[in-house]
């Protein structure tokens, strides 16, 4: 794999990651509602569902999906229930007039779960990697080494922006310390969750 490869590469995933869809709303909600570090575990669910689609890609993800394409639309479809049942779990938290608590934190499993399954149900992400990543590798004389190259890049690529995305929702999250503050945060957050899983469920 040349260096000009694995920079279009990165600059492609990097552009995906920017863009405003599934896996940045779920980052910043689970940032505004949780905190940073449990921003940063849905960040690692989030690429490391990126490893499985190149595992996937180099093993023939093209003909994984013709040939189970139903199964794939389970998976998006399942993807999207689960993040909007995470954001219900916001919007329905309750709040005491003593003790203020500003978030309600879900396990970082959850949390990992949330972002693997964000990249799994994505068509973004499915269509990109069965579409366009064969072009920047021959995905019939990869190497070993290639391999963690392109773990490498798009570690770099989708996590810097995503981590970016964690870091500046969880330090907005701070500015509400109050319980009403805590409960627009919550709101504010669950529906990001919630819009996020629609837009999962709809998009083509």
């Amino acid at each position: 794999m040349t260096i000009a490869s694995m920079l279009s590469l990165f600059v492609a995933l990097f552009i995906l990651a920017v863009i405003p869809g599934p896996g940045v709303f779920t980052v910043v909600a689970r940032s505004m509602a949780s905190g940073f570090f449990h921003g940063l575990v849905t960040v690692f669910g989030i690429v490391f569902g990126d490893y499985i689609f190149i595992i996937l890609s180099l093993y023939g993800l093209s003909a994984v999906a013709s040939t189970m394409g139903g199964f794939f639309t389970f998976i998006k479809y399942a993807g999207a229930i689960y993040l909007v049942w995470l954001g219900i779990k916001l919007l329905l938290t309750k709040y005491s007039s003593v003790e203020v608590k500003p978030v309600i934190e879900l396990s970082f499993l959850s949390n990992f779960v949330a972002g693997l399954v964000t990249t799994l149900s994505n068509p973004k992400a499915i269509l990109f990697y069965v579409s366009f990543f064969p072009a920047f590798i021959n995905l019939q004389s990869v190497t070993v080494v290639e391999i963690w190259q392109l773990l490498l890049v798009a570690t770099m690529a989708v996590g810097s922006v995503m981590v970016a995305y964690a870091c500046a929702a969880s330090k907005a999250s701070r500015m509400f310390k109050s319980s009403r503050a805590a409960k627009t945060l919550n709101v504010a957050a669950g529906s990001i969750m919630v819009g996020s899983g629609v837009l999962l469920a709809t998009k083509a």
